[in-house]
């Protein structure tokens, strides 16, 4: 009698497509995982006043508790895309999950502002997997017109952590049996939910391919950025905008950031590949996408703090007057999403999605210490249909014109840009409100005959503003309320700049493959079978020594989609 040899045992799953109804389990696991990034990122949002005056802190300090977090996430999004190409995707959602809860329960137990800055680093470390991975993830398991059907629940998702963080995060700060650090610790149990579904729902191939990790170029591009922004942060009150301190920060920030473009150049895997920006939309949607991220963090990260500051609301009352603006961006990512999904047309909601980013920011620097709420919240609820408009469709536009090969670099890409532009943009409206402030509290002080001095400025009228006097404080919270017009006319055209950068962008049909299908169809052509135990190679040779050839970046074939322009 014949005998067959057992077939060797797999550790992992065989490389079998995902059925609809396992894609849609997977999403709802991801979806849960980034409603954890969501909602923990802006329950502080309305709790940072009273953190950083309860710990004594400046307003240098309430920028850098956003900053830190941003410039984390920032510098890391880019490794955590690459290694999605290396390793299970899975692995790396719950391991961005888990460093994301530990950083929030580290925070929780700071005990100074320097504390709190440097858990909020651990923080953002895995919200800069978190940001970069579910979008992979949903790019790989759904095609881009397919997704378009699915922005609505991602962007009800974004918004209802939106609109839940800071309502929770004000009732929490205002019940005096819980107090701020609960801010923190109440996402630990949503987060281990998200685990369990995660590990129980996702089942992507594990694609192992022979690359390495740049992490010299991660490190020039971290140390270039950050060198940036605490010049931008401490010149002008630590040390003179033309002190040699201030020249010699920017001429080391550049240095490196010239040193990280060489680098990128010369490495076999560079964590940003250059040849990506030689196709015009990613380009121009990387750039567009700084400037959102400059609008969106820059502009919307204050909006707590003038209502609390500036309109003397309680963080709970302060949460829902963001409402307009969430809804907004909710129905408009919505309604965008299945248009794109029914019609096959993406551009013309980029280009209404800035211009009424712009407006909206135009119509919030009119604002101070007086508008009319109900006027104000109109400009709220422009300016969140056009946040729903381009934030998810920027990537959407870029993803649809990369290779499966080059899915995950290229959304870690864009996710690391507007990062970049959201730090910066804390960091430059930030330094922008304090210098500002200081002037008005330095004038209306004058006015009233008192001394700047013995208030030692803005961040101690931020710190101390429980205990001072109530025309002095009256002041303070008129000073923030004009300052902050100010923060928004700077959003307001960095968001004009995002507009002339999608005008450019020609629109391509949109593909009708997944990522794991355009990898499997690739795969046929090149009469390759790839399963989740062969090492695929991009050239440079198989598991077993023999080469292994793909198509280029620049000849891979891609089905479905109609590569013309649409006029």
């Amino acid at each position: 009698m014949s005998t067959t040899a057992a077939p060797p045992v797999s550790a992992q799953a065989p490389d079998t497509p995902m059925t609809h109804r396992q894609r849609l389990e997977a999403l709802v696991g991801l979806l849960l995982g980034m409603f954890v990034a969501f909602l923990s990122s802006t329950i502080v949002s309305n709790a940072l006043p009273v953190i950083i005056t309860d710990l004594h802190g400046t307003q240098d300090q309430y920028t850098w508790v956003v900053t830190a977090t941003l410039l984390a996430s920032t510098a890391t999004t880019p490794i955590w895309g690459k290694l999605s190409d290396l390793m299970s995707k899975k692995l790396l959602v719950q391991m961005s999950l888990t460093l994301f809860t530990l950083g929030s329960i580290l925070a929780g137990l700071s005990q100074s502002v320097g504390m709190l800055i440097g858990f909020r680093v651990i923080q953002g470390l895995g919200l800069g997997g978190l940001q970069a991975l579910v979008v992979i993830v949903i790019a790989s398991m759904f095609s881009p017109r397919e997704r378009g059907r699915y922005q609505g629940p991602i962007a009800a998702v974004m918004s209802i952590a939106t609109v839940a963080g800071p309502l929770i995060g004000g009732v929490i700060v205002d019940t005096s049996w819980l107090g701020w650090r609960w801010t923190f610790y109440v996402c630990v149990p949503l987060a281990v939910i998200a685990l369990l579904v995660i590990q129980r729902t996702l089942n992507l191939p594990v694609i192992r391919k022979n690359v390495t990790i740049d992490y010299v170029g991660a490190l020039l591009i971290a140390g270039g950025v950050s060198t940036l922004l605490i010049w931008v942060t401490l010149a002008g009150k630590s040390f003179d905008w033309t002190s040699g301190m201030s020249f010699g920060l920017v001429v080391l920030g550049l240095v490196l950031l010239a040193a990280a473009v060489f680098a990128e150049t010369k490495v076999k895997d560079p964590i940003i590949p250059l040849y990506l920006f030689r196709d015009r939309t990613t380009t121009l949607a990387t750039l567009a996408s700084i400037a959102v991220g400059v609008a969106l963090f820059g502009g919307a990260v204050f909006l707590g703090q003038y209502f609390q500051i500036a309109r003397g609301y309680s963080p709970t009352a302060a949460g829902l007057l963001t409402l307009p603006m969430v809804i907004g961006s909710m129905l408009s990512a919505g309604v965008s999403g299945a248009l794109i999904t029914r019609f096959g047309r993406w551009k013309i909601y980029l280009v209404v999605g800035a211009a009424m980013m712009t407006l909206g920011f135009g119509l919030l620097s009119t604002i101070d210490a007086h508008t009319d709420m109900v006027l104000l919240g109109g400009f709220l609820f422009i300016l969140g249909v056009g946040m729903g408009m381009t934030m998810q469709n920027l990537v959407l536009a870029v993803q649809n014109n990369v290779g499966p090969d080059d899915l995950g670099a290229a959304t870690s890409t864009v996710a690391f840009f507007r990062s970049l532009g959201g730090a910066a943009g804390v960091s430059v409206l930030g330094a922008v409100l304090s210098n500002h402030v200081t002037d008005l509290i330095a004038k209306g002080l004058s006015a009233m005959g008192i001394g700047a001095g013995q208030t030692g400025g803005s961040s101690a009228g931020l710190a101390n503003l429980n205990e001072l006097p109530g025309p002095i404080a009256d002041i303070v919270r008129g000073a923030y309320g004009d300052g902050t017009a100010r923060i928004f006319l700077v959003a307001g055209v960095m968001a004009a700049l995002s507009l002339v950068a999608i005008l450019f962008i020609k629109e391509v049909a949109l593909n009708t493959l997944s990522g794991d299908e355009q990898r499997r169809a690739q795969g046929q052509v090149a009469g390759e079978i790839v399963d989740t135990d062969q090492m695929v190679d991009d050239g440079r040779g198989s598991a077993d020594g023999n080469p292994v050839h793909e198509p280029s970046p620049t000849t891979r074939p891609v089905a479905s989609r109609d590569l013309s322009t649409i006029e």
